[in-house]
């Protein structure tokens, strides 16, 4: 079920109401329910494996507080192999086959591809990473295992966030399902608004862009540097509200039911460097890695090549997570080198700058380290979206090339929908600005009544510009591929 659908529209609001009407001790029931309905609504049989997953996990993690010593540590691997062999058999068995077939070809070994192919069920490598969170922590003794089946399943199945995060720790979620949870009008009106927000950046700004970025990079050989190059940008701007939209969904309907989940994005485009980026980008993934992948590996304890082993190695398999395809490795191994490279570069760019008079803090410094990490961001971005690692090297070796004024738009995306668009993300940047710039927004509070009414009348702007502006025609997030 999508959220953006009629579905979603006619479903949330029944959860809702008998959600509040019940007892208490009814309400996580009836969210297990409707979590399971949500779910079952794409491949409903696919529930099973989503089950598996959880009965797995559950009773990990009572016996890891059962038990001491070095069964603990047998108990935790069982559990992380079995969940991590569901994942692998749904996503990535085909990429994989294909690659020995590949090898095993090269070596002068007649093989070809697997014939077996799944479809993957959808939000898998969210729930999957849901699951070992829990059970690591359990591990560590940072949380308690909980001994109710049904909090556990609807911790893993919690519909707002259970096909595209955020990927919640129990430290953070689990609780709050033993806590009651009442009709609130200041929860609803501010989970009400965040909706308006995500649904006007994935109505207004994704799926419009969408038009454009699917022509340029279904065939990017079609088109122009000029196209390309707006192809790429308007793919960074998609891509961000499309997921972080996604996510503001996700928490605006969570809060409505008394539950709060974790921010995901801040404002990631106005990082001056890589590493501030991925603290701003996909924020539950990026310290998920950082805190089971990154720090056990070692983290940047051991200093110099072990650090750069580190990056490397914990990005690469980020950029596996998302997708069993080369263009997402490579995508993922940028993204190491690029922090490596920030990393080693830092003093010499320093000294650089200090030389020419220009200190760290100053504005035009600032603006360079902005502008250039949003231009690596891109350049990985074309990776990223590229149906092959061809198609990427094509387009970064194209797009400052052939710049026709005169041909920028495309066949789907007809030129009076290009003021629509870039108004749109003007719209965004500008609203964002407002919430960093902390001076007006305390002069704002401290108006009183001007306050009010300046947020009423930006959210009826933004509900207004969502009904006249967005796109209806029910696309997927681009995440749940994932």
């Amino acid at each position: 079920m999508l959220f953006n659908s009629l579905e979603f529209a006619v479903f949330f609001p029944v959860v809702c109401v008998l959600y509040f009407i019940a007892p208490y001790r009814w309400q996580t029931g009836i969210l297990l329910i409707a979590s399971c309905v949500f779910y079952m609504a794409f491949i409903p049989h696919y529930i099973l494996i989503l089950f598996a997953t959880i009965v797995i996990d559950y009773f990990a993690g009572l016996y890891l507080e059962k038990v001491q010593g070095r069964p603990r540590t047998i108990i935790l691997w069982v559990s992380i192999i079995a969940t991590c062999a569901i994942l692998f058999v749904f996503k990535y068995f085909y990429f994989f086959a294909g690659v020995l077939a590949e090898i095993a070809n090269a070596l002068g070994y007649p093989a070809s591809d697997p014939i077996l192919r799944f479809v993957l069920p959808i939000g898998l490598s969210f729930h999957t990473f849901q699951s070992l969170s829990y059970v690591i922590e359990v591990y560590r003794g940072h949380q308690k295992a909980e001994k109710s089946f049904v909090v556990y399943a609807t911790y893993v199945m919690f519909f707002p966030q259970l096909v595209a995060g955020p990927i919640e720790r129990p430290q953070n979620l689990l609780h709050q399902f033993h806590e009651e949870h009442r009709f609130d009008y200041r929860l609803i009106a501010g989970g009400l608004k965040l909706m308006a927000w995500g649904f006007f950046k994935k109505l207004v700004i994704a799926d419009r862009l969408a038009l454009y970025v699917n022509d340029i990079f279904s065939s990017p050989s079609q088109y122009n540097g000029l196209q390309l190059s707006l192809g790429t940008v308007f793919f960074a701007y998609q891509i961000y509200c499309d997921f972080s939209g996604y996510s503001d969904i996700a928490r605006g309907s969570a809060r409505i039911l008394g539950f709060e989940l974790m921010k995901n994005f801040n404002d990631p485009y106005a990082s001056s460097s890589i590493s501030e980026f991925w603290r701003r980008w996909h924020i539950s993934l990026s310290t998920w890695f950082r805190d089971y992948i990154y720090i056990p590996l070692g983290g940047s304890r051991s200093g110099g090549l072990k650090k750069c082993r580190n990056l490397i190695i914990t990005f690469t398999i980020s950029g596996l997570w998302h997708g069993a395809a080369w263009t997402y490795v490579v995508w993922g191994f940028l993204n190491g080198i690029y922090l490596v490279f920030e990393s080693f570069t830092q003093t010499a760019r320093d000294r650089f700058f200090s030389a020419l008079g220009v200190s760290r803090e100053s504005a035009f410094r600032l603006a360079i380290r902005t502008v250039s990490t949003f231009l690596l961001t891109c350049i990985g971005w074309v990776v990223f979206r590229s149906q092959s690692l061809s198609d990427g090297w094509y387009i970064l070796t194209h797009f400052y090339k052939d710049w026709h004024f005169g041909a920028i738009s495309t066949p789907q995306f007809l030129l009076r929908q290009m003021p629509i668009a870039i108004g749109a993300v003007c719209f965004l940047e500008l609203a964002q600005a407002i919430v960093r710039w902390k001076a007006f927004s305390s002069t704002i509070r401290q108006l009183h009544m001007a306050h009010y009414l300046v947020r009423f009348a930006g959210y009826s702007i933004v509900v207004v510009i969502v009904i006249m502006f967005g796109v209806y025609r029910s696309n997927q997030f681009i995440y749940f591929q994932f």
